[in-house]
């Protein structure tokens, strides 16, 4: 059936449901899986009367989050390494998480995509649309969505 899954995380409680899902499958088919984050874009700068606030240099933003990608998906691996189960990890900083869901599928030769089925994105999660449900009307792949 599957052999490689990725798995989309944010670190989020629901996010980490998903994650023992994809582990516990990944288990019964003999599959391996890749963790993937997708960090947000950087954040732009206010300017009022000129002035810019509230921004980080784009080194710092991104050293920022290369931590925070680490340790949230070291914890995915460590749970799947206990399990039993082979896991790579993947991070990019991106505008559009779900694109970025898509494209790493595609990089790591998954074939399905476990993720949760919303994110930790509230109020424009429901103005926009979920990352979930982009991921769901574009993705090729077979899709599990846990709740």
């Amino acid at each position: 059936m599957y052999k490689h899954m990725l798995v989309a995380t944010d670190g989020s409680k629901l996010s980490g449901k998903a994650v023992a899902q994809a582990i516990e499958l990944a288990q019964a088919l003999s599959a391996k899986l890749t963790a993937f984050y997708a960090s947000p874009d950087m954040p732009a700068p206010v300017y009022t009367d000129g002035i810019a606030y509230g921004s980080v240099a784009r080194e710092e933003y991104a050293d920022m989050a290369a931590r925070e990608a680490e340790k949230i998906l070291s914890a995915v691996k460590t749970k799947a390494l206990a399990g039993g189960v082979k896991c790579a990890t993947m991070h990019v900083v991106a505008p559009a998480p779900w694109e970025a869901i898509l494209a790493a599928a595609k990089k790591a030769k998954c074939d399905a995509i476990v993720m949760a089925s919303h994110g930790r994105r509230g109020l424009v999660a429901v103005l926009l649309g979920s990352e979930t449900q982009k991921v769901l009307t574009h993705s090729k792949l077979p899709v599990l969505v846990v709740r």
